[in-house]
């Protein structure tokens, strides 16, 4: 559930305080003990500080949410499509994914509430920005159970936005077991470049946005094809011309004319492939450009593909780390 990239992505600032609201607002307590209620505690979403369950037996999700709660083994009885995200899941996840009864399809319109009624949850996480709230009946949801919404902001701030989904559904423990296997395969993958990349500018071209033909998508530090990069120590320079808010802060839509002035400081180019190792035919339109082709990057052998680069989740990241490994080989014996 989405309303495109550039209107889901809102801002850095309004996640810090949105993290440290949540992180602030865990605590439990028990409700209706009298009568045997089970223990609720007040967690603090995008749509306000709600009351939720301490451990959801019946967890509806959808949009971003989607393959974090599938990862983290959350007890889910209903999701949303999420077809971007199928090729980075493990065949076990698929299952799960395939298994579970769809209650909405791609865009918060297609939210279909009788389906999540008969599905009885005992909590409803939504994936989505907050201006995509807007297209969801909120009140009608939360006469069917409570319901927080936990939506991206900028393209790197989902490691902030799965932890907050995998504690909203009683599984901060599985995050931290996927968070901790990532950060490990991260610091060595960081300390085996570290010479190959050492005092490198690196620049990566995107296929991600409302990209009109004749321009390319220009991604800098923080953004989708950039951020995981990063954490293996790539540095991404520049920056964008003018902030926009949310992606438009990290990336930008420039006009296939100024190749040479965008990428042309740059000592390698790294660019966003599809997960079948194709590139889109955005992304293809710039390879094939002659302005593409003259780049110093490019004449040296310095572009490479990668793939998975919209991976959302710390599982799906670790397929990231495997294809920047296999991608950025070169580079370690020089060549």
């Amino acid at each position: 559930m989405s309303g495109g990239k550039t209107l889901r992505l809102a801002g850095v600032a309004a996640l810090a305080l949105t993290f440290v609201a949540g992180c602030s607002s865990s605590g439990s307590s028990e409700s209706n003990s009298a009568s045997g209620g089970a223990a609720t505690r007040v967690f603090a979403a995008d749509n306000g500080d709600i009351t939720i369950p301490v451990d959801p037996k019946r967890v509806v999700a959808t949009g971003y949410a989607v393959p974090v709660l599938l990862e983290a083994d959350a007890a889910l009885v209903g999701i949303s499509s999420w077809k971007r995200g199928i090729a980075m899941m493990t065949p076990e996840d698929k299952a799960k994914y395939d298994s579970l009864k769809q209650i909405a399809g791609e865009t918060a319109a297609e939210t279909n509430y009788e389906a999540i009624a008969a599905v009885e949850p005992d909590l409803i996480i939504i994936g989505v920005p907050k201006p995509v709230l807007a297209d969801i009946d909120l009140k009608r949801l939360e006469s069917i159970a409570p319901v927080v919404a936990i939506g991206p902001t900028v393209p790197d701030a989902w490691r902030e936005l799965s932890q907050r989904q995998s504690d909203a559904a009683g599984r901060a423990q599985n995050f931290k077991a996927a968070k901790d296997a990532y950060d490990t395969k991260a610091a060595g993958l960081k300390a085996k470049y570290a010479t190959a990349v050492s005092g490198l500018r690196f620049g990566h071209v995107g296929g991600y946005g409302q990209i009109k033909p004749g321009t390319f998508h220009r991604e800098f530090a923080g953004s989708w094809g950039t951020n995981i990069a990063r954490d293996i120590g790539l540095t991404y320079y520049g920056e964008v011309k003018q902030k926009g808010g949310g992606g438009l802060d990290v990336s930008e839509y420039p006009a296939l004319e100024e190749l040479t002035a965008s990428l042309g400081q740059a000592d390698v180019i790294t660019y966003s492939l599809q997960p079948d190792g194709t590139p889109a035919p955005a992304v293809q339109a710039v390879l094939e450009s002659a302005l593409w082709k003259n780049l110093p990057a490019v004449k040296a052998g310095k572009a490479f593909g990668i793939r998975y680069t919209e991976a959302a989740t710390y599982e799906s990241a670790t397929k990231t780390l495997d294809a920047l490994d296999q991608a950025l080989a070169p580079l370690l014996s020089g060549s």
